[in-house]
């Protein structure tokens, strides 16, 4: 027996983006979704309001201690955005349709352009830690799929298309950016999404190299494929904390991770300023109606 109940779905969502319409004085068409370690950009958001998850209707709970769990609204550098300052892992006990959740809700309310970052693990022997990688595509290993379930056509299609998951547009725009900002290790490539929250073996670090992966991380593809599948474009930007050959592998400690991200972090931030100043110019349909 299916344990799906999509008018509960369409109930919650409802709410939520009742509750948010009521606060929100405007919706900026673009939204930034910080990873681990990455932060400090919420700092430099000039905010109209803060509202922590937990007061949000029907959002899950953020658990992990580097993830602080804020819908920031604000301006940053001049250029309207919202901030999902935190997010939430299967690994947390979450379903990815749980975890996809707050984008679903702001696609409502709004929203045209997801910008995801997240902390990664190199596969690739040409990466060094600290580089940014802009996605060019991932694999959804997670077992699990936040459209799994009875489809709201409102919401989007049942079967959406996912031969371009990563607007080209704003690949283009990530790289011009950081060519602009004189950035240095800025490379492409394709992630792949775990469930965690053990890391990975010599064996498994080997075949998600052979499967074409070259970095791994525990997150970001729900919200990925919910924003896709609401029509939004998305940019994907993963720092890379440490790259590991499976003949030669270290041990990945958490800690290490956020330290190597957050290390990274004013790279990224400056990357991402330079992004944001210029959607507006580049994606000629950024705006909301």
């Amino acid at each position: 027996m299916s344990h799906f109940d999509v008018n509960k779905d369409i109930q919650q969502v409802e709410e939520c983006v009742a509750f948010l319409r009521e606060r929100l004085s405007f919706i900026p068409p673009i939204v930034i979704q910080l990873g681990t370690g990455l932060g400090d950009l919420a700092l430099q958001v000039q905010p109209t309001l803060i509202l922590p998850y937990s007061t949000i209707p029907h959002f899950p709970a953020a658990t992990v201690s580097s993830h602080v769990g804020n819908l920031i609204a604000g301006h940053l550098h001049g250029v309207p955005v919202l901030v999902l300052h935190g997010r939430f892992h299967c690994y947390e006990g979450y379903s990815a349709k749980e975890v996809a959740f707050p984008i679903r809700i702001l696609s409502q309310l709004g929203v045209r352009i997801l910008i995801v970052t997240n902390a990664a693990g190199g596969l690739n022997p040409a990466f060094t830690p600290g580089s940014i990688m802009i996605m060019n595509d991932h694999l959804n290993l997670l077992g699990d799929n936040p459209l799994r379930g009875p489809n709201v056509e409102s919401w989007g299609p049942r079967f959406p298309d996912f031969s371009v998951p990563y607007d080209p547009k704003l690949i283009a725009l990530a790289q011009m950016c950081a060519h602009a900002c004189k950035l240095q290790n800025i490379v492409t490539g394709t992630y792949a999404c775990i469930p965690g929250p053990s890391l990975e073996t010599p064996a498994e670090t080997r075949w998600l190299r052979g499967c074409g992966a070259d970095a791994v991380g525990m997150s970001s593809i729900p919200e990925i494929i919910v924003a896709r599948h609401a029509g939004l474009k998305v940019l994907g930007l993963s720092v890379i904390a440490n790259v590991n050959s499976p003949d030669q592998m270290q041990p990945i400690i958490l800690e290490d991770i956020i330290a190597a991200a957050t290390a990274a972090g004013p790279q990224l931030e400056r990357l991402l300023i330079a992004i944001i100043q210029s959607t507006k110019g580049a994606i000629d349909d950024t705006q909301t109606t």
